[in-house]
């Protein structure tokens, strides 16, 4: 077990400097808040409904000339890679100030039957295989291409955030506490935040004995404010601000978290998402479009299919909610093509990801007898290189639809390569202060940092790939 370092014996109130102030600013301005997050769903509709109902673009339109070009890339070209960025950087803000998912849920779940719980969805797997299963689905239908796709998965998971608030709770956010297919990725990256809303256990101790107690503090996603250490949970609504004088928003090192919070429950499940999600599932489902082998086995299993007899399924298709459909376009997937697909990001995702894992477990063994928790709390220093790999590929469909218009961004290649390299040195360092808890002498460290720059290897293979030889 990790020891908490955060001091637990404060008695006395810090003065207020500006980052307390600013969390005290959104305790206090929850009105334009609410106000915000309506603004934001009323464009995200427009931007979700509206290309539906139009024409697909022809060869001749633009960002600036077309609706459907222009709500695609906002999407997807900017708003996913922003919420990704302004997650590492300032916390988990996007949820609780902006995410339109977020504000209807909460409000749904206000006015609706106000259920409790259930059981089943506490499961801490949802979040890993929602991630897995849209971005899957995502690949087969064409989500970052065309705009009924893109209604169908998000306006869907909106639907379900609405139905999940009406059913269960009130008051809260139980959708994006539980369920959310993004919320898994966002716990993680918020984890490398410089900023939480940091709770003073001495403090919140000495208000117990006070006369006046504070009225009850309403967290949506359900944290438990009076143990809170990490930023993982919190969504950075400033509703707790000031909260028994013992929670104020903070600065901290980006690494504090991982190093002496996340070691101290092993979450068996964020590894999955880490290892095989963002690092194995996200870097295939980027990778198949130009990846060689990606055609070469497609060729491969179509000869093998035809010397058998067997030709339907090079040339059978299906709806365009099951398979890429879209024969104006010259862009059509066939029950082969779709089959591949899947058999590529899930066959990368896999090899990926074992020879990750089996490279861990080298990394947590040379420093100690075997145990789960260290383990897992070493998965967790890889957390800069899956987040900054996702960012890439995301950021990849912007320099991509920038580029059919003829704007070239400059030095992509150069920016690519310093990301990955600033990532995985922040992750190698992690590991050697992680190694530093759990081992009693440098070279136990030294080793079990070589095995885990081996665990980075195949990530950043599939990135050198990707972005340098394809």
């Amino acid at each position: 077990m990790v020891p908490d370092l955060e001091p637990a014996s404060v008695t006395t109130e810090a003065p207020p400097d500006i980052w307390s102030r600013i969390g005290d600013g959104l305790r206090r301005n929850q009105r334009t808040i609410r106000a915000t997050q309506w603004s934001v769903v009323s464009i995200y509709a427009v931007l979700l409904i509206v290309p539906v109902f139009l024409p697909l673009p022809g060869n001749m339109a633009f960002l600036w000339t077309d609706f459907t070009r222009f709500a695609q890339f906002a999407f997807w070209g900017v708003w996913w890679p922003l919420v990704l960025l302004s997650t590492a950087l300032v916390g988990r803000i996007w949820c609780g100030l902006l995410c339109p998912e977020g504000a209807i849920s909460e409000f749904a779940s206000a006015y609706g039957r106000g259920k409790a719980t259930p059981r089943w969805m506490t499961w801490p797997g949802w979040p890993t295989l929602a991630f897995a299963s849209t971005t899957l689905y995502g690949q087969m239908i064409s989500v970052y291409q065309y705009p009924r796709p893109t209604l169908l998965i998000l306006g869907g998971s909106t639907a379900a955030a609405a139905v999940v608030g009406y059913l269960y709770g009130r008051n809260k956010r139980l959708w994006c506490r539980y369920l959310c297919p993004v919320s898994g990725v966002f716990a993680l990256l918020a984890k490398l935040a410089p900023l939480h809303f940091r709770v003073d256990p001495g403090l919140w101790q000495q208000s117990q004995f006070a006369r006046e107690k504070p009225g009850p503090v309403n967290c949506a996603p359900l944290v438990p404010l009076r143990t809170m250490r990490g930023a993982s949970d919190c969504h950075m609504c400033g509703r707790c601000s000031g909260f028994r004088s013992a929670i104020r928003l903070a600065r901290r090192s980006p690494s504090h978290e991982i190093v002496h919070v996340a070691g101290q429950a092993a979450k068996p499940w964020e590894t999955v998402l880490i290892v095989f999600g963002l690092m194995g599932l996200a870097l295939g489902a980027f990778q198949w479009s130009s990846s060689p082998w990606f055609v070469a086995a497609k060729q491969w299993a179509a000869v093998r299919l035809v010397e058998a007899g067997v030709a339907w399924p090079l040339d059978s298709t299906a709806p365009w909610w099951l398979l890429t459909n879209y024969p104006e376009r010259n862009d059509v997937l066939t029950l082969l093509d779709g089959a591949m697909l899947v058999a590529y990001v899930v066959a990368v995702a896999l090899g990926s990801g074992a020879a990750t894992m089996s490279m861990l477990f080298f990394s947590a063994r040379c420093l100690g007898s075997w145990s789960a928790s260290r383990f897992h709390h070493l998965a967790q220093a890889l957390i800069p290189l899956a987040g900054a790999g996702v960012f890439l590929g995301l950021s990849s469909l912007t320099v991509s639809q920038l580029r059919s218009d003829d704007i070239i961004v400059p030095f992509v290649g150069e920016v690519r390569a310093a990301v990955l390299v600033i990532a995985t040195v922040w992750s190698a360092i992690l590991c050697w202060r992680i190694a530093a808890l759990h081992a009693s002498g440098r070279s136990r460290q030294a080793v079990a940092l070589g095995f885990f720059c081996a665990a980075m290897a195949p990530a950043n293979a599939g990135w050198f790939l990707l972005f340098a030889v394809w």
